[in-house]
């Protein structure tokens, strides 16, 4: 690789970097194709203050019959505020993905409501390109609601979970 190129390389990466900023995003990916064994795949990815995601390549889990109705009237009390979003217990979506409820089909869930959970404990798994990403509790606390299903897909800034 000549001097030059790398610097190009560097000042590319230093770009892409600058966006993820400017833009508020947490992960981007590009690959630079410039022949036809020669290729540049970055990923930029940062961690926010308010979560931590942990990557673990596993084979992605098949989606689980959906929850019972009783389940889900559970998960949601008549008490609950119009937008889950400004609770400020609410775990939102560090990425866009898919929800998975337990480690593996038939697995029992990570959590419940009611359930005590401890900082760093799994809350549950967003999937995003076939990588499962570990969605931890970012504090001590009781689950008062969980407002996603099993296998639904979530957008970035979801809420996921209220903790109290």
């Amino acid at each position: 690789m000549t001097e030059t190129k790398r610097d190009a390389d560097v000042a590319f990466i230093q770009a892409l970097a600058e966006l993820l900023r400017e833009n508020d995003l947490t992960e981007l990916q590009v690959k630079r194709e410039y022949g036809e064994d020669d290729s540049l795949n970055v990923r930029v990815s940062r961690q926010t203050a308010q979560q931590v995601v942990t990557q673990i390549a596993a084979p992605a889990p098949q989606a689980a019959a959906a929850p019972a109705p009783a389940a889900a009237a559970a998960s949601a009390p008549a008490d609950a505020p119009a937008d889950p979003a400004n609770d400020p217990g609410a775990v939102t979506s560090p990425m866009v993905g898919t929800v998975y409820m337990q480690a593996e089909p038939g697995a029992p869930s990570f959590i419940k409501v009611g359930q005590q959970v401890n900082e760093g404990d799994t809350l549950l798994i967003v999937e995003a390109m076939k990588t499962m990403n570990h969605i931890p509790a970012p504090r001590a606390g009781t689950v008062k609601r969980i407002l996603v299903d099993d296998g639904a897909a979530v957008e970035f800034g979801a809420p996921l979970v209220i903790l109290e």
